[in-house]
């Protein structure tokens, strides 16, 4: 049966009780994107949250950006489930509609085996309808299209192309599904958005981040028990029980089937190029004890030696991105710029490899590349640990509309790696051809459905530690191309140092 919000609160006082909808069920309406994607847990009450804006369209006016909705589940129980719902939430809106009729989908000859349940809305004229399975074709069909648990419909791919073709006339499409399998066209839908291929949005509930919302004191509520943490504890963790292996699938939002690496080696190498050169500065380990004025000076003489005819020869009328991952001992620092070219594709001028370098003179390495980079737009930097200062600095002086301090984590990786995995996919990037770089692209694993870096060192060639350094710097390279532009003017100021002899070794790989 379907929960009827009136009966829930009506034990309650006006004061006690909670609002109807819990927060992620609100973020779902809330957002009137013409394509959004729900990839969720099992029972979450997705369903119900949206059938409840399905009301409030059907019944609205024309005017008032009113229209039909047309449901699709993929069995006779589920449209039968959220017609009640839709039912019961006209009743707690006390909207007129009519009652709910069975009836059966004839816009296809093909089709006269699918039933159709059906609210009319008479003040607006439109309609809820809602289908026992998938229809053959939707032509002719104007208004919102759910589909539900998607990733169990027969010929989904088709279904999205038929209902995709709606958005063409102000019509506007919802999926919602648990996942089933990583190959499964409801989750490449989701990477093709997230890779900005295709316009939409998507959102994503887990069980337990449900639970952290609400959900176990909603069923206390329906059930009329008082909520109690460790009963809370007890029935999430009999739910996992229930679910077993599958679990990872079910409730947290993990497609199945997901490992392996996630940029194969020729669709790397296609984007490397021989000419770009990868930069390096290694400090020994007393470097750091010289007094300040000499690191620093140190520093300022690689950089006009090393740096400066890169630099120089940057097109001034192309804009310019950057992307950095940190380290201040061990892994490495990795300075990534990109330049923007005229058919929207970016191409790195160099690489830049920090290993050993003391926080001060990253920092003014830092700034002397970015002082150069012409219409420098945006960076990202890996605001973890250590990587804390850098970032805070880089923001301090180029302004928080133009540098992103990024606190690397596992919904970060979800978001930005399909659109990097599309740059090498479609050519929009050029890289070093570098061995050790190639390496740290192929360290990108996919783990449990998501893009990441495992917790492992790789070695170079020299014998020395990596973790897939150059990757997270071109990743955040990539993340900072799709940041809104704002021009700043800003001027640098500071003594010019005289250089120093060699405390460290340089290398450039072309």
């Amino acid at each position: 049966m379907t929960t009827d919000p009136l009966q829930v609160m009506g034990c309650l006082s006006p004061s006690s009780a909670p609002p109807v909808l819990l927060p992620y069920q609100k973020e779902w309406i809330a957002d009137t994107s013409p394509l959004k994607v729900e990839e969720k847990s099992r029972r979450t009450g997705l369903t119900w949250a949206e059938a409840a804006d399905d009301v409030l369209i059907a019944a609205a006016e024309k005017s008032s950006d009113g229209m039909n909705v047309y449901y699709i589940g993929y069995n006779q129980d589920m449209a039968i489930e959220y017609v009640e719902a839709c039912a019961m939430w006209a009743r707690a809106f006390n909207y007129a509609a009519s009652e709910i009729e069975e009836g059966i989908w004839e816009e296809d000859s093909e089709d006269k085996h699918i039933k159709t349940y059906t609210i009319r809305f008479p003040d607006s004229g439109h309609r809820i309808v809602a289908l026992s399975s998938r229809p053959a074709n939707l032509r002719g069909k104007q208004g919102v299209v759910v589909i539900d648990e998607a990733a169990f419909h027969d010929k989904l791919g088709e279904l999205l192309k038929a209902a995709l073709a709606l958005l063409i006339w102000g019509g506007k499409v919802r999926v919602i599904s648990t996942h089933d399998g990583d190959q499964n066209p409801f989750n490449e839908l989701i990477q093709e958005i997230r890779a900005g291929k295709r316009k939409g949005s998507v959102h994503r509930i887990t069980f337990q981040e449900a639970i952290e919302q609400g959900l176990y004191r909603r069923v206390c509520l329906r059930l009329g028990r008082e909520w109690n943490e460790t009963e809370e504890k007890a029935w999430m963790a009999d739910v996992y029980a229930f679910y077993g292996d599958a679990a990872e699938e079910e409730l947290d939002v993990v497609p199945s089937q997901g490992s392996g690496a996630y940029l194969t080696r020729a669709i790397i190498e296609r984007c490397m190029r021989p000419e770009i050169p990868v930069l390096g500065w290694e400090c020994k380990a007393e470097f750091v004890l010289l007094p300040d004025h000499i690191r620093q000076a140190e520093a300022k003489d690689w950089c006009e030696e090393n740096l400066k005819p890169f630099l120089a020869a940057l097109d001034p009328e192309r804009a310019h991105y950057f992307g950095e991952d940190f380290a201040r001992s061990g892994d490495l620092t990795i300075f990534f710029p990109l330049a923007e070219r005229q058919k929207l594709t970016y191409r790195a001028p160099f690489v830049l490899e920090l290993r050993n370098v003391p926080f001060t003179e990253q920092e003014l390495i830092l700034c002397y590349i970015l002082d150069r980079l012409p219409r420098f737009t945006h960076g990202c930097f890996d605001a973890r640990g250590n990587g804390q200062y850098l970032a805070e600095r880089a923001m301090q002086k180029y302004g928080v509309q133009r540098i992103t301090q990024v606190m690397i984590s596992e919904s970060w990786y979800r978001e930005e790696m399909p659109r990097f995995k599309s740059f090498f996919e479609d050519g929009n990037i050029e890289v070093p051809a570098d061995a050790d770089h190639l390496d740290d692209y192929r360290a990108i694993k996919m783990i449990k459905g998501v893009a990441k870096l495992p917790d492992v060192r790789t070695t170079d060639k020299s014998g020395r530690k990596r973790h897939g350094d150059a990757a997270i710097g071109a990743a955040m390279a990539v993340a900072a191309t799709r940041m809104e532009y704002v021009p700043i003017e800003f001027q640098t100021a500071g003594p010019l140092r005289p250089g120093y002899g060699g405390a460290m070794n340089n290398y450039m790989r072309t």
